[in-house]
């Protein structure tokens, strides 16, 4: 028969300091596990949150990014009159070319800077894009030496808010307007007139050119047509396909959390252990009292077992209450695709929460298993006859 759980909670009851002592290191491994794959979460999440089914972005063949890519003006009127493409209101194809380039900024705060996006856009650019608003000021005018910035990037970076000038390129630009869109990877750039960014720059060609494709026949149709003309040498891909191939940037930040999760997880474990250790020491006589009255090795290895899981999940739900403050709050890290800044917002996610409270377990379950197998194969005697 199995030993009632009220024995078990009132154990932790009685040796409440070792056991918050104990809670307590699994806590932090719990909370730190959490907050670092929250990181992770939230840049994925930006990521494979962009782009719109029927987007198609066109690239130079062979490039990895738009930072490295390039478009000739005479492959964008190729592309203006490929079939498949969707017209805007005014009958026009709904073609955005796109510029762009990277500049350091110094974060607030800091003299440290980071190199942070600028796109230039064509027209049709934001229609493009039907999460973009604007959330303070207006849409940058062509010819004025104009910029709007994410609200984000505005947010980090010195001299990017409503009304600041910002020096890049040959003089300063006005910030005229703040922008968001959606949380996606947008949100971490600054946007301006494709042609005045162009000139400030010096570039006679594009980084890249966004269409819309009038339908999902429409996508296949212009990749089919984009590959087959050999004057073009261009790369045809959805803007959700270019977005999650960059994804794979999140996995470093998976691995270094799980890497620095085990290495804590490892002590949290030996201190389990050394709890479980003790009690068993401590209740020598019990165990054997437990024998006596009929209680199998099996139940006493189970309660012990479970003991030690009570203890874990006890630190896990403290550990995921701990992290929940960070769900929300915007950082960035470095996108090695286009080695500029990615903003995104820490990720607490319901599911994380249930890993973080397995993960407690199975620390709990490791930490116990070891002192109630020597638990349950004390002898009879020996452990009543024990001080």
């Amino acid at each position: 028969m199995a030993i009632p759980l009220k024995y078990n909670f009132r154990n932790l009851l009685v040796r409440r300091t070792t056991t918050l002592m104990t809670a307590f290191s699994i806590t932090l491994t719990v909370a730190v596990f959490v907050v670092l794959m929250a990181l992770a979460q939230g840049l994925q999440i930006s990521l494979s949150a962009t782009g719109q089914p029927l987007n198609v972005l066109i690239m130079r063949e062979g490039a990895q990014s738009e930072a490295t890519s390039s478009v000739t003006r005479d492959s964008l009127q190729v592309i203006k009159y490929l079939h498949g493409i969707a017209k805007t209101d005014k009958g026009e194809p709904w073609v955005s070319p796109e510029l762009i380039v990277l500049i350091n900024l110094p974060r607030r705060g800091e003299t440290q800077g980071s190199n942070v996006t600028i796109r230039g856009l064509g027209p049709d650019g934001p229609a493009l894009r039907p999460e973009f608003k604007m959330v303070q000021g207006r849409f940058f005018k062509s010819g004025l030496r104009e910029v709007i910035a994410s609200r984000k990037i505005a947010g980090r970076f010195q001299n990017c808010g409503l009304g600041d000038k910002v020096k890049f390129a040959k003089g300063y630009w006005t910030v005229v307007g703040i922008f968001e869109v959606g949380d996606t990877a947008y949100d971490s750039e600054i946007w301006a007139d494709v042609n005045d960014l162009a000139t400030d720059f010096d570039r006679d060609a594009y980084s890249s050119v966004m269409v819309r494709a009038a339908d999902a026949t429409g996508v296949a149709g212009l990749r089919d047509q984009i590959a087959n003309d050999r004057r073009l040498h261009l790369k045809p891909q959805t803007e959700r396909e270019y977005y999650d191939s960059q994804t794979r940037f999140a996995a470093p930040i998976k691995a270094l959390g799980m890497f620095i999760a085990v290495l804590m997880a490892v002590g949290a474990s030996f201190a389990a252990m050394n709890t479980m250790y003790a009690a068993v020491a401590r209740r020598t006589k019990e165990i054997g009292t437990l024998r006596v009255l009929g209680y199998s090795r099996g139940s006493i290895l189970l309660s012990f077992v479970l003991e030690s899981v009570l203890i874990a999940l006890l630190g896990g739900a403290l550990g995921c209450l701990l992290a929940l403050p960070v769900n929300g709050l915007t950082t960035g890290t470095t996108n090695f695709a286009t080695f500029s800044e990615v903003a995104f917002n820490f990720c607490v996610t319901p599911a994380l929460l249930l890993s973080g409270m397995i993960f407690a377990a199975v620390m709990g379950f490791l930490g116990g298993l070891f002192p109630a197998w020597r638990a349950a194969h004390e002898n009879i005697v020996t452990a009543l006859r024990s001080v």
